[in-house]
């Protein structure tokens, strides 16, 4: 056996699926070298090579642990005080290359992160730098912030505060009226962006938060008129917060996609609406045609996630198109979902499929919907989405590849009848598919002769040449059907000190 493929064998074994727990432990030697941290960052782990790892000497592999985006995220949360503000950074910055869908951490590991008094004792980091990595991360739902309101600590109540527009109008009066003077400075200081006058005195300071402001923020009727004075009012369309007169200038606007924007907005007047229903322009109508659907700013929310985004949108998913938000006092109902799910209107139906606490039988009708982009939506959000259609999006929409990849159960058959796709990367899937009688080990392509070494109906004479091979050695190691007894004869060789 030669040394050149002790890499590729290691990588194999630590991403093979069927490798036991005793197996996956022997990657955590040092002599494994980098396939430990691969492991720990790359796959679901048993509970013993976390519990392993979450102890082991090695920072590296901590570090890793960390980023799992796919391990239960509470098994994760002693990394929160590990001794090394390294780790804790790597937490708190979640999954490497900014994923669409990032699961949120839960609220005691929040908690801890946000309220730490130090940075670790290596002192490579600040508890501040750690904050900010964790703010950026998209790890921190706005029901976080909703749930700290109301908790018994005033620390706690004061973490509120700082998403203070995500909280509900009743838990931004109790902050701003607690009993506790810390809380209450807190809550005044977030308050500002609902006070025109602090907005408006506020204003020069921000620069290029302008457009947030006037999107966002209370303003006053002097920065208003600013905003229609400068033909910049395409923020307005979206402020909750501007005077009723504003909104029957926007949508009286002479530019059709002011009056686009404007035409989804709950708060328009019946006779705005009916105006809109009769505009010249095609867009402006169909928006319109929206309004019964619209009766509060979270379903107005929703449903700009449904509009103008195209077949191939790779957006960041998170609230509120998730189960934890569905409080309609902050978020969209589940029978609004529903209704959404058998409307007419396409949009309204990728709203539906957006969301993934969406039940079964509308995810049925959905994924036959004769709207692509309804379709690709389900396959990109929803976990009950069937194999067959996560196949489909995978072939049809490279863009969307790298997002299903992430998917925690990937369709593993439904493959076999595009094995001679042209497209290599669809090859690959359908090389693996345990479905296929003779899997493609001479593929012109190297991804796909990799995958067809993963195919467990190899003979075991066919899995021991790709072994051998350096172009295939490290499939063949992932392969699920190679014997446990043989993965541990590999790790002999690979961990041992001498050559063989």
């Amino acid at each position: 056996m030669s040394d050149s493929l002790r890499e590729p064998w290691l990588r194999g074994i630590a991403f093979n699926r069927a490798a036991p727990s005793d197996v996956l432990l022997r990657l955590l030697d040092r002599a494994a070298g980098a396939a430990g941290p691969l492991l720990c960052e790359g796959r679901d782990l048993p509970d013993a090579v976390i519990d392993a790892a979450l102890r082991h000497p090695d920072g590296f592999v901590r570090r890793a642990l960390a980023r799992n985006p796919y391990v239960d995220a509470t098994r994760l949360a002693p990394l929160a005080t590990d001794p090394s503000g390294i780790v804790r950074g790597w937490l708190a910055g979640g999954p490497r290359g900014y994923p669409r869908r990032v699961r949120p951490l839960p609220d005691d590991v929040l908690v801890t992160l946000l309220t730490a008094q130090d940075g670790g004792e290596d002192g490579k980091v600040t508890a501040n730098e750690i904050i900010g990595e964790l703010d950026a991360s998209r790890q921190i739902p706005p029901s976080f912030f909703r749930s700290m309101a109301g908790r018994e600590h005033p620390e706690l109540r004061a973490l509120a505060t700082w998403r203070w527009q995500s909280l509900t109008p009743d838990q931004r009066a109790g902050l701003l009226d607690d009993p506790d003077p810390t809380v209450r400075e807190a809550a005044r200081d977030r308050n500002w962006a609902l006070d025109p006058e602090r907005v408006e005195a506020t204003l020069p300071s921000l620069d290029a938060r302008n457009a947030w402001v006037f999107a966002t923020c209370a303003l006053s009727p002097a920065l208003v008129e600013q905003c229609f004075a400068d033909g910049t009012v395409h923020p307005l369309t979206r402020n909750p917060h501007i005077p009723a007169s504003a909104v029957a200038r926007l949508a009286r606007h002479p530019e059709a996609q002011v009056r686009a924007l404007v035409a989804t907005r709950p708060d328009l007047t019946a006779d705005l609406v009916a105006e809109l229903r009769q505009d010249p322009d095609d867009e402006v109508r169909a928006r319109a045609r929206l309004r019964p659907f619209l009766r509060t700013w979270a379903e107005y929310q929703a449903i700009q996630w449904g509009i103008g985004h195209g077949l191939d949108c790779t957006c960041p998913i998170g609230e509120p198109f998730s189960a934890t938000s569905t409080d309609p006092a902050v978020g969209p109902s589940p029978d609004w979902f529903a209704a959404c799910a058998v409307s007419e209107e396409p949009v309204l139906r990728r709203v539906a499929a957006s969301w993934p606490g969406l039940p079964a039988e509308h995810v049925e009708t959905l994924t036959q919907d004769e709207d692509e982009e309804v379709r690709i939506r389900l396959a990109c959000h929803h976990p009950l989405t069937p194999p067959r259609l996560l196949v489909e999006v995978f072939t049809t929409r490279p863009a969307h590849r790298p997002h299903l990849r992430t998917l925690p159960a990937p369709p593993r058959t439904g493959w076999a009848h595009l094995v001679d796709h042209p497209d290599p990367e669809v090859r690959a899937r359908a090389a693996a598919d345990p479905a296929l009688s003779h899997p493609p080990v001479q593929d012109p392509d190297a991804s796909v002769r990799q995958a067809a070494a993963t195919n467990p109906n190899l003979t075991p004479e066919t899995l021991e040449a790709l072994l051998a091979d350096p172009d295939t050695a490290e499939g063949a190691a992932a392969n699920p059907a190679l014997p446990v007894s043989r993965m541990h004869a590999l790790l002999d060789h690979c961990l041992n000190a001498t050559t063989g």
